[in-house]
């Protein structure tokens, strides 16, 4: 072997390296990221638990839709100081479509589950999120789930199956919405990570969707306005924030991390779920539900595991944000990315 291949082979071993310590920081702050989601989200669905007791869906989803998409134009224009068309620019149309359709069944969904279920038990259904999100990754990412990962997954399922704090002895109408919200829901989060595979505008997958949610939700309006004082405003400004900042920091995550690694890991919901249900609903959290909730914790950090020591963030690009360089992708031969805006 001659010095000159030897000095070949140092800078890319070097390189690899480099490589994998930046996937490492991604994965870490994605993991961080998904962490300050589920706060975030948490009380944002508190907030909707209390403004369902009073107003339809309707009139909540456009006032928040509305807010939400102005905040975006504001983050724009904050970070830029002008050019705010910047926030709502896209690559993927048709991508963003789905997402935005998804995300306005997922919330309706969610709202009337809800409105129908206690607050514990509509977080159970979350934890069916991992399943959904390894049936979607193969068809719409293209990403090979291992074995192992599917043995992870079916074990934050018993760990859900453990969360209900009767036990799962009747389905009715508010179980069967809580799983569609479940599976719409999961379909928004795939399709943002498959739209921040191609670009790295994130608040145009927030823009967008509230945008739509707020068109979609003002046709029924005129048929379910009640007057609002002044109080409940503010408590929809506040779902709106809370919502706003929730998933701009999951789409970035959504881009550090594979999806059925950050499904799991919204499992920690249900810690929350525990505080505010106790706290502000009365609600009481049987040995069953830490259990569970063990279980479905467990599985997230195994995927996290296996994320960091078979280098799956390696195989996925990620965002040019919080200070991180993108982590290269593994190329495609029938369909490469295109670069990033």
């Amino acid at each position: 072997m001659t010095d000159k291949t030897g000095k070949a082979r140092k800078p890319m071993a070097q390189a690899k390296r480099a490589q994998h310590k930046l996937a490492i920081k991604a994965t870490l702050a994605g993991v961080v990221l998904v962490l300050l989601y589920t706060a975030l989200i948490s009380s944002a669905d508190a907030i909707t638990k209390f403004v369902s007791g009073n107003f339809a869906a309707p009139q909540l989803y456009v006032l928040s839709g509305t807010l939400v998409a102005s905040f975006c134009l504001g983050a724009e224009w904050l970070k830029n100081g002008s050019g705010v068309m910047d926030a709502v620019r896209t690559t993927r149309p048709w991508d963003m479509a789905v997402r935005a359709m998804a995300t306005v069944v997922a919330s309706v969904c969610y709202f009337y589950a809800f409105k129908l279920l206690e607050f514990s038990e509509v977080f159970v259904f979350i934890g069916l999120m991992p399943i959904f999100a390894g049936l979607m990754t193969g068809p719409i990412l293209r990403e090979k789930v291992s074995l192992a990962v599917w043995f992870a997954l079916g074990a934050g399922f018993v760990g859900v199956v453990c969360l209900f704090p009767d036990g799962v002895h009747a389905i009715s109408l508010g179980h069967l919405i809580a799983f569609g919200a479940t599976a719409s829901g999961t379909l928004s989060m795939v399709m943002a990570r498959r739209i921040g595979q191609f670009e790295s505008n994130a608040l145009a997958q927030v823009f967008w969707p509230n945008v739509v949610l707020a068109a979609v939700m003002a046709v029924a309006l005129p048929f379910v306005y009640r007057p609002m004082a002044l109080h409940d405003l503010a408590w929809i400004a506040a779902y709106a924030a809370f919502l706003f900042f929730a998933r701009w920091v999951l789409v970035i995550a959504l881009r550090l991390l594979a999806a059925y690694v950050v499904t799991p890991l919204m499992n920690l919901q249900f810690v929350w779920m525990v505080i505010i249900g106790a706290l502000i609903f009365g609600e009481t959290t049987s040995a069953n539900v830490f259990l569970g909730s063990a279980i479905v914790i467990g599985s997230g950090l195994y995927l996290i595991y296996d994320q960091l020591a078979l280098g799956g963030v390696v195989r996925s690009r990620a965002a040019r944000s919080r200070g991180f360089e993108p982590v290269p992708a593994m190329a495609r031969a029938d369909k490469p990315a295109t670069p990033a805006e």
